[in-house]
């Protein structure tokens, strides 16, 4: 009797961090500077502050648009933007926005 092939096993390999574009990030962001643009800008219904987010950390910004798309942080107008984006998107627009002063 021979003894069975031993099982190969695959390593799991790691999907490579994504690596935004600048440039593909700016026209992502034409509608968020809308609101996150405008210094001192507030809602008229609820009237809470809008924040600023140009200069944010990448991961930062990836954090809160992933969050946003899949609802772990609620607000109506974010949630619905952020689910229109790719992962590729999100990495695009965080490497923009992290790079504006």
């Amino acid at each position: 009797m021979t003894a069975a092939p031993a099982a190969v096993t695959a390593t799991p390999v790691a999907p490579k961090p994504l690596v935004g574009s600048a440039s593909s990030g700016k026209q992502l962001t034409y509608t968020c500077q809308g609101c996150h643009g405008v210094v001192g800008y507030k809602n008229a219904y609820p009237n809470y502050h809008v924040p600023r987010i140009g200069g944010q950390s990448p991961q930062y910004l990836v954090n809160a648009l992933t969050e946003y798309s899949n609802g772990s942080r609620k607000h109506p107008t974010m949630q619905a933007q952020s689910q229109s984006f790719s992962e590729q998107d999100i990495a695009d627009i965080a490497a923009f926005l992290s790079g504006l002063k």
